[in-house]
């Protein structure tokens, strides 16, 4: 039963066709939110639709908007559609991330400015141009991070480097942002079943750390969802500036 502790806020997830974002979005759908949800490339339109059709089919208004948080003028468009379409925002999740492992040696220009790029500044951007849409009430931005910048894996320094940023950007913002009653928290998932993990990761590596988890499973997009579900309601009024990992124990 859905508890509706969300009903009439807004929600715009980053990234929120596949894996966590769009779990993030189902999750908030079921209490009671209504959801816009961004992919970045053509071929995950249909992905996109298809969430936003179950987002419908949860009593929710939903709506999908093509973003490629690589390109800061795709996000002011993004914006602007969105204040003519649903001037109000009340939650931001920034989710959409590119992610791989690539040995230091191997790290050329392009990567770099591509990774923080798209992890860094996307989030960055987003958030200041949803500033106008939060209203007096203030709102709630969740960044997704990463249980990897505790881990520090050989082949991880660049996307470890911008998991690291967003950290350190949640905590400058969540004191610069409080006064417009605005909280800012990170989630740092650990290794999730996802095709982005599947498709950078090692396979013996998720039998590995299934393994080694206290809780000895891997964690799913829906065991990530439940801590966003928590930090954009007001159950988390009191919590801003916070790193939360959801790693199972790791």
């Amino acid at each position: 039963m859905a508890h509706h502790r969300l009903n009439g806020k807004v929600a715009l997830v980053t990234g929120g066709s596949r894996g966590i974002g769009a779990a993030v979005c189902r999750k908030l759908a079921r209490d009671g939110a209504n959801i816009v949800l961004t992919y970045g490339f053509e071929d995950e339109a249909e992905a996109a639709e298809r969430v936003c059709d179950e987002l419908v089919l949860l009593g929710v208004q939903a709506s999908t908007y093509r973003c490629d948080m690589e390109i800061p003028s795709q996000i002011e468009l993004l914006f602007a559609a969105l204040k003519k379409n649903q001037p109000q925002l009340d939650i931001l999740v920034n989710n959409a991330a590119v992610g791989d492992m690539i040995p230091f040696e191997q790290i050329d220009v392009a990567q770099f400015a591509r990774f923080f790029n798209i992890n860094v500044r996307g989030p960055m951007l987003a958030i200041q141009q949803a500033l106008p849409f939060f209203g007096k009430a203030g709102g709630s931005v969740i960044n997704i991070s990463s249980a990897i910048v505790r881990e520090n894996l050989v082949g991880s320094m660049l996307y470890t480097c911008t998991k690291a940023s967003i950290d350190a950007m949640t905590r400058c913002l969540a004191k610069e942002l409080g006064p417009k009653q605005i909280r800012v928290n990170s989630v740092s998932p650990g290794l999730t079943e996802t095709k982005l993990a599947r498709d950078t990761m090692p396979g013996p590596m998720f039998d590995r750390i299934a393994r080694h988890t206290p809780l000895r499973r891997l964690g799913q997009p829906d065991d990530i969802a439940g801590l966003v579900g928590f930090l954009a309601s007001d159950d988390a009024c009191w919590v801003t500036g916070e790193i939360i990992g959801a790693t199972g124990g790791m």
